[in-house]
């Protein structure tokens, strides 16, 4: 597979280059939300954190699902990605199926009904973002793979395995980097 001819865009995955070590970025799998000649907006998707939502705020006493690191940017603010866009208004279409933002009280309501659940959202503190052409100068110094995906490798996925998932269907070139060590100097 030729990774060069996948164009980042909203709903594509980047996935990061087995070297890049960044403690962020590390076997990371971000969803692009934005991508313009303004700069590149996503959120990590494969970093799920030893909390839950429920666990930090009052607010979503009823909702059990995980909160993940969306990236180091305003890691002091929630974010999220739905499935329900029709039902909440203001959400942003990331594709087909997918969407983000939205109206929180909505979001909040669908909880306490249990009209939306953990297969339907998922929470993050903080973004990954980029100036304008920085993520340009980052593909062409191959830190990131630019690869398509569906809704339901987005949502309902094993985040732990993702990165390596994802490897092993571009063919044997990546599949072989889908076991690197976390530290290959101790291989």
């Amino acid at each position: 597979m030729d990774k060069k001819k996948i164009k980042p865009s909203s709903g594509k995955l980047l996935i990061s280059e087995p070297s890049l070590q960044d403690f962020y970025f590390r076997k990371s799998v971000i969803l692009l939300i934005d991508y313009s000649i303004k700069g590149a907006f996503g959120l990590i998707i494969n970093k799920p954190l030893n909390v839950k939502l429920n666990e930090i705020t009052k607010d979503f006493l009823n909702f059990d699902g995980k909160l993940f690191l969306g990236g180091p940017v305003k890691t002091d603010n929630l974010f999220y990605i739905h499935t329900k866009g029709d039902e909440i208004k203001n959400s942003a279409k990331i594709m087909d199926g997918l969407y983000w933002g939205g109206d929180i009280k909505t979001i909040k309501n669908m909880i306490l009904n249990n009209q939306i659940t953990t297969n339907d959202i998922r929470f993050f503190v903080g973004y990954s973002g980029w100036g304008s052409k920085q993520l340009d100068r980052e593909l062409e110094l191959n830190s990131w793979i630019v690869v398509n995906t569906k809704v339901e490798h987005i949502i309902n996925a094993n985040p732990d395995k993702l990165w390596s998932n994802i490897l092993k269907t571009l063919g044997k070139d990546y599949a072989i980097w889908a076991n690197y060590p976390k530290d290959p100097i101790l291989n």
